[in-house]
């Protein structure tokens, strides 16, 4: 069946749930309104077995189906965390917290899975365990990486895994998946460069920081065009450039180039890391300049197993029949990949529609799209553990 009509009688209500966890938008780990909202709603479906305090604000809960013959065990997940960006979508739900936004629609998916476990626990019309995921700081604190570190693969007996991001700019309801590499890595850097302050006026008697700096960002553009295969996939971004003074007339003794680094292959990140280490040593080298690099290795590359993602396309089929089932994959980052490193399993973007993209100020999670998300997760279940 498509669309389950349990979960779209219960549309209002998810509906009223993810508009208020939209309200009360909080960051990384410091969840502690939203996961006590999330753990309230679980126990008023009626789900006892909750675990919180995983990676410190995250929650576990277990539901089992009638019977568990199988011994299967599947994961579901949803992120809770929001961005430090200020709202100004003027919406009567809009953020309570200055500064605080639920801009990438984590309110959403956190509502759906909600939904879904009302639903699962309401029916239980599966053979296994389901174990809802409930993760902190997606936004850039690792939160997935902390809860498999914690040992929750290993401790709820998690055998496979299934995430969804809401994906503004695709069609409202409609489902986009591809195996293999679906969200690339995500690596940051930072390069202190000192040279020799000195008065504006006599260059020459200074090593300008500024000028090797921006032959450092200019070459590590030759990176991604070449050094990196043209038919693989690259980012090299330097999106800080900042000197010790904002003087007109001082040359400044150090500069500060901070970035990001992207990439959809392993050996393509590691080739990545290496060049723009030689790049930057060898530059500054050359002007009588040193360099301080740290380079810190971030998210990785979000990898679905093909078999789970035949699976997920196939649940998506049946819910809508709306599948682009080799989607292009995108350089952003997604904190999931550490669950698909422990596990096989897959991530799906489930289209928002029209509208501001995330991370955006005027970004806003589409609540039409609500019962399809539920019965996309309802459905894992339902057909990967069917009914003994």
């Amino acid at each position: 069946m498509p669309i389950k009509n349990r979960l779209a009688e219960m549309h209002e209500e998810i509906t009223g749930w993810r508009r208020h966890l939209h309200t009360i938008p909080e960051l990384q780990f410091d969840l502690t309104k939203t996961s006590a909202y999330v753990e309230e709603r679980l126990r008023e479906i009626g789900i006892t077995a909750i675990t919180t305090g995983i990676a410190q604000t995250g929650i576990v809960a277990v539901i089992e189906g009638r019977t568990n013959t199988s011994g299967r065990v599947i994961g579901l997940r949803a992120d809770m965390d929001a961005l430090p960006i200020e709202e100004q979508t003027g919406l009567p739900y809009a953020s309570t917290h200055p500064g605080k936004m639920h801009a990438c629609g984590h309110d959403g998916h956190t509502a759906m899975l909600l939904g879904a476990a009302k639903y699962l626990a309401e029916t239980r019309n599966f053979d296994g365990k389901v174990v809802l995921i409930f993760q902190p700081a997606e936004e850039g604190g690792g939160g997935g990486r902390v809860m498999c570190e914690e040992g929750m693969m290993e401790r709820w007996g998690i055998q496979e895994v299934y995430g969804m991001h809401n994906m503004p700019e695709q069609a409202a309801g409609e489902f986009h998946i591809r195996p293999g590499a679906m969200m690339a890595s995500a690596d940051q850097f930072d390069i202190v460069i000192t040279g020799k302050g000195g008065h504006a006026a006599a260059p020459h008697q200074a090593i300008d920081t500024n000028l090797v700096a921006a032959h450092c960002l200019i070459a590590l553009q030759s990176i991604a065009s070449r050094n990196v295969d043209p038919l693989e996939q690259v980012v090299v971004s330097v999106c800080t450039f900042r000197s010790d003074n904002e003087s007109h007339n001082v040359i400044p003794q150090t500069v500060l180039l901070r970035g990001t680094v992207r990439a959809l292959d392993a050996k393509v990140r590691d080739l990545a890391e290496e060049r723009l280490k030689a790049i930057v040593t060898a530059t500054v080298q050359a002007y009588g300049a040193t360099a301080q690099i740290n380079y810190q290795r971030g998210y990785p590359i979000t990898v679905n197993a093909e078999a789970n993602t035949d699976f997920a396309a196939e649940v998506a089929e049946v819910v809508t029949g709306k599948v682009e089932r080799n989607t292009p994959p995108i350089m952003a980052g997604e904190d999931f990949s550490f669950m698909l490193e422990e596990r096989p399993g897959a991530y799906i973007f489930l289209g928002n529609g029209e509208g501001a993209m995330v991370h955006h100020p005027k970004y806003n999670f589409n609540d039409e799209i609500i019962p399809v998300g539920c019965s996309w997760f309802a459905e894992v279940v339902e057909r990967k553990m069917p009914a003994a």
